[in-house]
């Protein structure tokens, strides 16, 4: 631009004329590299270019970057295994179904949930004893578990499980019960029967009885085979099962009183007094009659000491029967108390073995094998009467034997 003026009958020289006055310089017209150039020189000292912040920035971003992924590189292969878990799809820590196959699971007494999941789990039934347990932890109310073993399968769901150990079916076990009165040959049979065990098993146990403890001046195991009601596992062997029950018969002398060493007479007067009476009732008095006998040296004359010596269950025995000596438990013959127990007496003949009841009798005899009613006399003459009323019975009753 030239310093002309523009000439004064311009249309727009009012307004193209450079003011007289101005304190500032008038705005001049620059090529675009005449601004880079004044620019670059008129920059604040101090002050970095735009281009080198740039770079500033993004090295310290490269250099945050770097130190994040050392990180967690670091992480990485201090916490691989749990990371990995984390990542990886999880299976499932339960089977699902019923299973299959069968398995055998003993629940012990006094075992809890927690125990009961570790059993299952090394048993194969389950696939986590934690998932059992957990599950059992949300049950309202809390189940209860009855002791015994269970027939289960392999690889159940952990609510399979459950409800198979809750259902009474599923529960396998050998349930015996022994009558009052029943002879060792008898429970021998039972035993057998309901195992499946040869009774040659029972036998061979039986007969060494000492080993289980029976007082060893007893002639055989008799007597000490408790009468009740057992529940046997399959695991538990012929001594198991025979060892149970003398010590059962142990726990009833013990509560009834009945010192060690007086086990035997006991027994052998409470087997007697278990066979003869007919009723629980009657055995107070079948105890006195016999010990008003023992007490006065009388012979007990029993009629079933003599049949179990002969070997036979039969109620009457014959004149040649009672008058064999040779028979060790023959009472007509030989005076006291037959060698050993003629049965396996239960609590109520043991106690009436204890406590006879008052009364002067002598004889007794059952008249009617149907009601089992008995007749006590205190005379030769009066127990003459009753024995016609049960020869009556006899006569009535021809096919009973």
């Amino acid at each position: 631009m030239t310093d002309r003026q523009p000439p004064e009958d311009h249309p727009f020289s009012e307004f193209l004329r450079e003011p007289a006055s101005t304190s500032k310089p008038a705005v001049q017209a620059q090529s675009r590299r005449e601004r880079r150039e004044t620019h670059s020189t008129t920059r604040p000292a101090g002050k970095p270019p735009r281009r080198r912040r740039a770079l500033t920035a993004v090295i310290v971003t490269v250099v945050i970057l770097g130190l994040v992924a050392g990180a967690g590189a670091f992480v990485y292969s201090t916490f691989e295994p749990q990371i990995t878990a984390m990542l990886t799809p999880q299976s499932t820590d339960d089977y699902s179904g019923d299973g299959s196959g069968e398995v055998m699971v003993k629940i012990a007494d006094g075992e809890f949930g927690d125990a009961i999941g570790v059993k299952l789990q090394e048993a194969g039934v389950v696939k986590s004893s934690e998932t059992f347990y957990s599950l059992l932890l949300k049950e309202d109310p809390q189940p209860v578990f009855q002791t015994g073993t269970f027939k289960l399968a392999q690889k159940m769901s952990s609510k399979a499980a459950l409800s198979a150990l809750l259902d009474p079916a599923n529960k396998v076990d050998f349930t015996v019960t022994i009558p009052e009165g029943s002879s060792a040959k008898g429970i021998y049979q039972e035993l057998a029967d309901v195992t499946g065990i040869p009774i040659e098993e029972f036998q061979a146990v039986g007969a060494n009885y000492a080993a289980l403890g029976v007082p060893a001046e007893a002639p055989s195991i008799e007597g000490f085979l408790f009468p009740a009601t057992y529940q046997f596992e399959p695991d538990q062997t012929p001594t198991d099962m025979l060892q149970t029950m003398v010590n059962r018969s142990f726990e009833s002398l013990d509560a009834a009183g009945v010192a060690p060493a007086d086990r035997f007479r006991v027994v052998t007067l409470a087997a007697l007094i278990q066979k003869e009476a007919g009723s629980s009732e009657d055995m107070y008095k079948v105890s006195r009659v016999f010990t008003n006998r023992l007490d006065i040296g009388m012979n007990l004359e029993s009629d079933a000491t003599v049949a179990y010596g002969a070997g036979h269950s039969r109620v009457e025995t014959t004149p040649e029967e009672r008058e064999d000596a040779s028979n060790p438990y023959n009472t007509y013959a030989n005076p006291g108390l037959p060698v050993g127990p003629i049965s396996n007496p239960g609590d109520d003949a043991i106690d009436a073995a204890l406590h006879p009841a008052d009364g002067p009798w002598l004889f007794f005899v059952t008249v009617d094998l149907d009601t089992g009613e008995t007749v006590f006399s205190e005379t030769a003459d009066e127990h003459a009467a009753a024995v016609e009323r049960l020869q009556e019975w006899w006569a009535a009753h021809p096919d009973v034997e």
